[in-house]
């Protein structure tokens, strides 16, 4: 894959070491973290600098001068007793990773040629023809989708969307300004506070992403909700989850979301939706399937020019 490399100062997207730390500092109270307040009169519900500094076993000085973005490069052994004294899962604990190792300076920007799916990938999406299933860039463009993967997700677009990236569907665009692709998630919230965190965690990983800092700005301007959830440093694993449907063709229906990652660290995704032998959502998808027709093998197609 071509790629042409620069030297540019971008502002991180997916925040800073010291907002994720004092953003989630404010979020633990002082009874989780096991500590006495024996009457103390406070002006803030979550820990404060020095009581999270004694619980990570730093000195409150560093820890401010890490908050406030003075000390770059803290050690991992600072950093994973700064996320037990938070409480964060191994989710966030990664992303604290990310944020607390980026040096100083001007940052390499790669920019990576327009996006393909990868190999492996689109085989097996050839392979799972009477399983809805995409595959899903890092910035969240539909790659590519099978028959079943475009009826049950986004039937009203164009089937060979993917196939164009001028054309090509973002989820989290989807998600936040299509109005149909709002009217099918049940849980509407959910489903948005999981992708905003998982679009979050992806930034973490490509912080210098100019077309993923584009794709943040943009949202943020179109959509107060998601401005509002990407203000919220919660980050979200994209791995598994349960979804509620309202499908325009085959009615509710309750799928698993799971996404599968290659090894290589483009971060691209195979995604299926399934569900439980026999029950009436795998029935639901068995009469989708019938009314898409014969579940063709995909072919991916060259992009046009």
């Amino acid at each position: 894959m071509a790629t042409h490399t620069c030297l540019m100062t971008t502002p991180k997207i997916a925040g800073t070491l010291g907002e994720f730390l004092q953003w989630h500092r404010a979020r633990v109270t002082p009874e989780q973290a096991g500590l006495h307040l024996y009457g103390d009169r406070r002006r803030v519900d979550g820990l404060r600098r020095e009581e999270l500094a004694m619980l990570a076993g730093v000195s409150s000085s560093y820890y401010t001068r890490l908050e406030q973005g003075q000390s770059r490069n803290a050690s991992p052994q600072v950093l994973d007793a700064l996320a037990a004294a938070l409480r964060l899962d191994e989710t966030a604990r990664m992303h604290l990773h990310r944020l607390g190792t980026d040096g100083a300076g001007p940052r390499r920007v790669r920019r990576p040629a327009v996006e393909k799916p990868e190999p492996g990938l689109l085989e097996l999406l050839n392979a799972l023809a009477t399983v809805p299933a995409m595959v899903v860039g890092a910035r969240k463009d539909v790659l590519a989708w099978n028959p079943l993967g475009h009826a049950l997700f986004a039937g009203h677009l164009p089937a060979d969307a993917p196939a164009s990236p001028a054309a090509r569907p973002n989820i989290a665009k989807l998600v936040f300004l299509d109005p149909e692709t709002r009217e099918l998630f049940a849980d509407w919230d959910a489903k948005a506070r999981a992708d905003v965190g998982c679009l979050r965690l992806f930034a973490g990983q490509f912080p210098d992403d100019p077309a993923l800092a584009e794709l943040v700005g943009a949202l943020a301007v179109a959509s107060p909700e998601f401005a509002a959830l990407w203000a919220d440093h919660r980050v979200t694993a994209c791995t598994s989850s349960i979804l509620e449907l309202r499908h325009p063709l085959v009615g509710r229906i309750t799928v698993t979301e799971q996404g599968l990652s290659t090894a290589d660290p483009i971060g691209q995704r195979l995604v299926t939706y399934t569900a439980p032998a026999g029950s009436p959502s795998a029935e639901a998808l068995t009469l989708l399937a019938q009314l898409v027709g014969d579940a063709a093998r995909i072919e991916y197609s060259p992009l046009r020019t």
